[in-house]
């Protein structure tokens, strides 16, 4: 039987509870649900990459993207990804942000596939994503 494995990149700090920013066993990899922080420095709180849809949801694709790296996967290994947003009228432009990021990195398998909802987050944070990759 293959063994569960943490994965917390250096840019992240420890999570607030009981879980892990990402879990792979044999080769399932999930991403827990990232937000919009800065790289993590020691000792200080986490800080929002900035107050605009843009700013966090390409922090957060970067903080997943760190994730995925960690236990060797890439965007290209992702099946799945859910999309959470605090606001339904963030949904076109989050859409435009996207399918603009998904060029830039030269995705090269077909697009993952994608659900978004709309939920309550901590002050001052407008997205949260998560994503599910299978490797091999």
């Amino acid at each position: 039987m293959t063994e569960k494995t943490a994965l917390t990149p250096a840019t992240h700090t420890a999570p607030p509870a009981k879980f892990s920013h990402g879990v792979r066993k044999g080769n399932i990899l999930q991403v827990a649900g990232q937000v919009g922080f800065l790289p993590a420095v020691e000792g200080e709180p986490p800080t929002v990459a900035g107050p605009t849809l843009r700013e966090q949801t390409l922090q957060t694709f970067a903080n997943v993207k760190a994730i995925l790296e960690e236990g060797g996967a890439s965007w290209d290994d992702v099946m799945m990804m859910r999309v959470y947003l605090t606001d339904v009228d963030h949904f076109a432009e989050m859409n435009v942000i996207y399918n603009q990021y998904f060029q830039e990195e030269g995705l090269k398998a077909p697009a993952s596939a994608r659900t978004t909802v709309y939920v309550g987050l901590p002050a001052g944070l407008l997205i949260e994503i998560d994503a599910l990759a299978v490797l091999g």
